[in-house]
């Protein structure tokens, strides 16, 4: 079979396509029915409790309620470690101020039914925004099938994350410039509970020239952090700031795991690329996304294809993503897959979805295993497939 034949993929037919997505939803939905009835009181069998992350976001919860100092990183400890801890492990808490009115609810239940209700919102809120991409892009669903297919979803639930809600957010902000400009820029606005996935929101704004929606997610951004300074104290911006450093020290040592990341920084530093040289790397990385975004949306109407473009682009122009974050993806991949399905699939498109939207299955033990990190490549791949789709949509 040579490149050209791999390029195409004409093997990947609509009935495989089917087939290849069920099996992988019925190994994704054992994996997780495997991982609750082998755990015993809530902990796994490696001893991790259910949810892992989520416990972060809980004790901060708790510890607002009582109006301890969520940013004092031994108090956190101890109050983490007052429900559950592994020896010598310790799940940190580094989001921002505008992050806490988001988390304060969690602290009036217990562990498990916050960790039930935080995935059942956000996950229907990102369910939500899926569903009115799809429906801009002329796709049914999407299907439970797709859905349950699809890799980063299950990392989510597992981990008990913040992804959903990001994702929707930035999500619907970026569908909605178009029809509602005030409501997508209040969206955006609170989706600077997670700001370096945001990055390439303003260039793309800025070069679009959509200003209502850039005052919009201004004023949101600065009510939701005077609300948080007035709900919370106004030092908790600057015990944030201070802690930012220890969270920067954190993903350069690699203490968090660069197998677990996807980021070009990431990459380069599992392979050991010297910190330095990876960080300059990925600026240029950085800048030349951003670069690109701006071009594709220089004095042109804002498009869905542009939206997508943004969200291809932000896993890339970060150092800091993790696998979880990948459900973002989710929107780029239906835009190229919607537009590939009207034009006729180009080369490397067809296999570019299909590898792309499974690898968050295999990325992170092929990385930690033979330490080879393939996400920033791929991720490179479906970025520039889209981007090329997007310049070709005529302007107005």
């Amino acid at each position: 079979m040579g490149w050209d034949a791999i390029l195409k993929a004409e093997w990947l037919g609509p009935e495989r396509a089917r087939g290849y997505l069920l099996l992988l939803a019925l190994v994704n939905a054992a994996t997780l029915v495997f991982l609750l009835v082998t755990a015993r009181d809530g902990i796994d069998r490696n001893g991790f409790l259910i949810g892992t992350d989520f416990i972060s976001f809980w004790t901060s919860g708790r510890m607002l309620m009582r109006g301890a100092e969520v940013y004092d990183t031994l108090a956190h400890v101890a109050a983490q470690r007052e429900f559950y801890t592994i020896p010598g492990e310790y799940t940190a808490f580094f989001y921002p101020p505008s992050f806490l009115p988001f988390v304060w609810p969690l602290g009036l239940m217990p562990y498990f039914p916050a960790l039930a209700a935080w995935l059942l919102v956000t996950g229907a809120a990102w369910l939500i925004a899926m569903r009115g991409w799809f429906s801009a892009l002329d796709l049914k669903g999407p299907a439970p099938v797709l859905i349950a297919a699809f890799p980063p979803v299950i990392v989510t639930l597992t981990h008990g994350q913040t992804s959903f809600l990001v994702a929707a957010l930035l999500a619907g902000g970026l569908l909605l410039f178009g029809r509602r400009p005030w409501l997508a820029g209040v969206l955006i606005g609170l989706a600077t509970i997670k700001p370096q996935l945001g990055l390439l929101v303003p260039v793309a704004l800025l070069a679009s020239g959509q200003w209502r929606s850039i005052v919009g997610a201004g004023v949101a951004a600065i009510g939701l952090a005077a609300f948080t300074a007035f709900a919370f104290g106004p030092q908790v911006w600057g015990d944030w700031f201070t802690i930012t450093q220890t969270a920067g020290s954190a993903a350069d040592s690699g203490s968090i795991g660069f197998a677990k990341m996807v980021s070009p920084f990431a990459g380069l530093r599992l392979v050991g690329v010297p910190s330095g040289l990876a960080i300059a790397l990925q600026a240029c990385v950085t800048l030349g996304v951003a670069a690109m975004v701006a071009w594709a949306c220089w004095r042109r109407r804002f498009t869905p294809g542009m939206g997508a473009l943004v969200l291809a682009g932000a896993p890339l122009a970060t150092p800091f993503v993790l696998d979880y974050d990948l459900v973002l993806s989710a929107v780029p991949l239906a835009y190229l897959f919607a537009r590939a399905r009207a034009d006729a699939f180009e080369n490397g498109e067809r296999i570019t979805i299909a590898v792309v939207f499974a690898s968050v299955a295999f990325a992170r033990p092929l990385a930690i295993n033979a330490g080879v990190p393939i996400m920033p490549l791929l991720l490179a791949a479906l970025f520039v497939l889209v981007w090329r789709r997007v310049r070709r949509e005529a302007p107005v």
